[in-house]
């Protein structure tokens, strides 16, 4: 287990060679969209709620994202769920 969560690898191996090698990383799973049962995924449900004192400066947003993984958050683009439009883009000046 890394230290951001589960970390899963599969490989198979054939005749001394990896025919197939898939990784599931942590990122994935904290990350994830809804599932096809429209639950969303973990930080989705962190956002959900969240109080942003300003709309041109949403830190708070960047706060819960590295709660889950502190190599996150360079760059949150916000799109309107209905309608797929980009609303904005806030880039965290200095870390990346």
């Amino acid at each position: 287990e890394a230290a951001r969560g589960a970390l899963s690898d599969w490989i198979v191996i054939k005749d001394g060679k990896i025919e197939n090698y898939q990784v599931v990383t942590p990122t994935a799973w904290n990350i994830g969209p809804q599932d096809s049962d429209s639950v969303h995924g973990p930080m989705e449900q962190a956002f959900i709620g969240s109080e942003i004192a300003d709309m041109a400066d949403p830190v708070e947003l960047g706060h819960v994202a590295r709660s889950f993984d502190s190599c996150l958050v360079c760059t949150v683009h916000a799109y309107d769920a209905k309608t797929g439009k980009e609303l904005s883009k806030f880039q965290v000046s200095g870390l990346c």
